[in-house]
């Protein structure tokens, strides 16, 4: 990692659409997100970038994909190790039956859930509305009885729904997929980090494409925690890809595409089960038939 890098703060007026949040993974070599201090505050959104910067780079790529940019800043930061120093430094937080904490951390927290430790830098998502809305539902899920064998996580970012899933259903079989090369890098670290890496096997994939995926057909659990428009794509893959009776947990969209996506499922026939709703983001439980 480069001795400095430069860090772009947008501080936008209003929540931001879901092309925002694909420019920000898509532009920049890291991205995060510093939640409010209020509850009705707005977010502020960080992308990180080492070598030389180029800001009409960033308007053109943020122009291709529709998106008006709020207000930014741009500094440099000096360190030996920027990404350690500036980016990975989450707080510890607890959701559902879960204590989430970074890999800066030397000891655990204190607390009576299950710890899990998590590299999340160059995988950003592991602690957002979307993330957690999953999470609680799988430990709903977990608190009803439900004991799936075969799970399959799509878009599996830092790997924390497939580290959650391991966590709870200790006998399950486990695959996790992503299309982007460092993600599955650091999915299969954080796997390694709280030793569920016999449990979890990680791989490149574009949705459902990877050929282990049709291999181990069909799944109890399928999870995607990604965008609106990949997630209604990826609608009729993922429900042949799941067993009768086998639940998925979505995520990724924001209240006004709920529908939407919800109903390209519906098609497929899963039936909705239940609806998260953290700020402006959902998370979806559905049932297939």
């Amino acid at each position: 990692m480069a001795s400095s890098c430069w860090q772009i703060t947008f501080r936008p007026s209003e929540m931001p659409s879901p092309a925002f949040d694909e420019f920000m993974d898509s532009f920049f070599e890291v991205s995060a997100q510093n939640y409010a201090a209020e509850p009705d505050g707005i977010d502020e959104y960080v992308g990180y970038q080492s070598g030389v910067f180029d800001e009409q780079a960033m308007l053109s790529a943020a122009r291709s994909l529709g998106v008006e940019l709020p207000p930014y800043e741009i500094s440099e930061l000096k360190s030996d190790n920027w990404l350690k120093d500036y980016v990975i430094k989450f707080p510890p937080f607890e959701v559902g039956d879960f204590c989430i904490y970074g890999i800066h951390e030397t000891t655990a927290p204190q607390t009576s859930k299950i710890p899990l430790q998590i590299y999340a830098a160059t995988a950003f998502g592991s602690d957002h509305q979307t993330t957690r809305g999953c999470i609680t539902a799988l430990c709903e899920l977990k608190h009803r009885g439900f004991s799936p064998q075969k799970i399959l996580d799509i878009g599996t970012g830092s790997g924390i729904l497939s580290l959650c899933a391991a966590s709870l259903w200790p006998s399950a079989e486990i695959l996790a997929g992503d299309i982007d090369e460092e993600a599955v890098i650091v999915s299969a670290g954080n796997a390694k980090t709280n030793r569920l890496d016999n449990r979890i096997k990680t791989f490149l994939s574009d949705g459902c494409q990877n050929p282990l995926i049709a291999a181990a057909a069909p799944y109890d659990l399928i999870l995607s925690n990604i965008l609106a428009n990949p997630l209604i794509s990826f609608a009729a893959d993922i429900a042949e890809n799941l067993a009768p009776q086998g639940y998925a947990v979505l995520s990724g969209f924001v209240a006004d595409q709920s529908a939407g996506v919800i109903a390209a499922y519906q098609a497929q026939g899963l039936d909705q089960i239940k609806l998260y709703s953290l700020d402006d983001w959902r998370a979806a439980l559905l049932r297939k038939a």
